[in-house]
């Protein structure tokens, strides 16, 4: 039997969409499910991770033919999705860096995707494009960069980054890059590695310098290898400075780092992804005082301003920068020029087709308000000082570096057991156990080439009480591994 529809004539009435009361329900089921997901997280389990099998198994199956209600897909998403997942916003989640989210910031992405608002042309979004060039300005304006800064909103900090250097490259490079030099210190982030491949650097050319006792790059050891590399023949032509490092929080000395830039006519980029947005806080003001002083500056806003996924920002000294490093023409675009203030972010960035990721934090901060924000990411500060006294109290713990900007790192010693190696085993596996519970997560990383503990604490939702517990368990669970490693117990 032939099923194809007679020429000339659409199958059904071609519409994808439920009439509008059936809307209304499936969209108040979405809600109800995130409301009570949200009002009882702290009572659950921080999440599964299942392995690769269990989850093949649970998708398998090819979409169907026909529909299902939209209850039923939800109950799916409910037990099989959302149940096999680490959730980052739960009370203690304290691994890689959690993204706290909020509501306003949800329903925000929420609009912004039902409208569907497409922002990489100012002709298809004037008041969304508006409206983003006011949160950059704002965000300029919070960080201490000029009037003549600019920026644009990205995925996260490794696009961030990919961009502002592919601007720096290209302002001072003019995009040639053979003999030339970039520095950090060896607690940058791994996207800058990757930036810089992309951009067409080899690996031989990102110079490691090494770190003070708070694992900050070090000024006068910056300047003997900019000078060795002088008189090399190299062409030093970049220094990467973390605003708040992934592992430990710390931030470099920007204001030297910065001098330094100037003196030698450097380029000077400041990831900050973590920790940038932090400079909105009264508590850690004086630390990112010095952010103004960038050339280009990486922040995510789905960190220390507690949006949902994803938005980071790139901002840049000189805006005009922007469009002369990523503008290009084509014949489908000429209906989209623009002259005078209007601008097409397509030309600021890698990307033409981008959503309207403005709108959750605009949202988020017109309902909320900056004092929240700011009390908000004091109090992650106070927190993190808070775990770090409660390692400090109890003799199986060493602290390694620091509570800053909401971080600190510590290594479990036991009673001081002997063996590098034994400790490292039981630092590398505790995160494991812990997790295993469904309790808590916390992950290890090295520091000095010692395994170690790290807790990142900038959720609001966090208690004192989260973090006495945490801290508990991973004594005891600690203290269980040692026993096992002594066959004791």
């Amino acid at each position: 039997m032939n099923h194809r529809p007679e020429q000339g004539r659409l199958p059904g009435d071609g519409r994808l969409e439920p009439d509008f009361e059936q809307m209304r329900s499936d969209g108040y089921a979405a809600i109800d499910l995130l409301v009570d997901h949200l009002s009882t997280l702290s009572d659950r389990s921080v999440g599964h991770v299942g392995s690769a099998g269990e989850m093949a198994e649970l998708f398998s199956a090819d979409p169907p033919d026909r529909g299902r209600p939209f209850t039923e897909v939800l109950s799916h998403a409910r037990e099989d999705i959302f149940a096999n997942s680490l959730l980052c916003n739960h009370p203690r989640y304290f691994a890689f860096v959690p993204g706290p989210s909020n509501f306003y910031g949800v329903l925000g992405d929420l609009l912004a995707s039902g409208f569907n608002i497409f922002t990489g042309t100012w002709l298809e979004s004037s008041g969304p494009a508006a409206l983003e060039l006011s949160m950059i300005d704002w965000l300029c304006r919070t960080v201490g960069l000029p009037p003549q800064s600019g920026g644009l909103f990205v995925s996260g900090g490794s696009v961030a980054n990919l961009t502002g250097l592919a601007v720096a490259r290209h302002d001072r490079l003019d995009d040639r890059t053979d003999d030339a030099v970039i520095y950090c210190s060896d607690q940058v982030h791994a996207s800058v590695d990757k930036a810089l491949f992309l951009l067409g650097f080899g690996s031989h050319q990102l110079h490691r310098i090494g770190t003070d006792s708070e694992f900050r790059l070090n000024p006068d050891r910056l300047r003997q290898a900019i000078a060795r590399d002088r008189a090399q023949g190299r062409q030093p032509f970049c220094v990467v400075a973390n605003a708040g490092s992934t592992n430990t929080g710390a931030v470099d000395p920007l204001a030297p780092l910065a001098d330094i830039c100037t003196q030698e006519g450097m380029w000077f980029h400041v990831d900050g992804a973590y920790g940038a947005s932090a400079a909105l806080g009264r508590r850690s003001g004086e630390l990112l005082a010095d952010l103004g002083r960038a050339d280009s500056l990486v922040l995510d806003p789905h960190k220390w301003m507690f949006q949902p996924f994803e938005i980071g920002a790139v901002l840049v000294r000189d805006k005009t920068l922007l469009a002369e490093t990523f503008r290009t023409s084509a014949d489908y675009m000429q209906d989209a020029k623009t002259t005078g203030q209007e601008i097409n972010f397509c030309d600021h960035g890698i990307q033409l087709s981008r959503g309207f990721r403005a709108l959750k934090l605009w949202v988020s901060l017109q309902c909320l308000g900056l004092d929240a924000i700011r009390e908000a990411i004091d109090r992650g500060i106070v927190l993190a000082e808070m775990a770090a006294r409660e390692v400090q109290r109890d003799d199986r713990f060493e602290v390694t570096s620091p509570a800053c900007l909401g971080i600190v790192t510590f290594r479990y010693v036991g009673n001081r057991l002997d063996g590098r190696a034994r400790l490292d085993e039981i630092n590398g596996a505790i995160p494991h156990e812990i997790m295993a519970t469904g309790e808590a997560v916390v992950t290890s990383t090295v520091l000095d080439g010692r395994m170690v503990l790290r807790m990142c604490v900038i959720n609001p939702r966090t208690s004192e009480h989260d973090i006495r517990r945490t801290v508990t368990m991973l004594a005891d669970t600690g203290d269980h591994l040692a026993r096992h490693a002594d066959g004791v117990g």
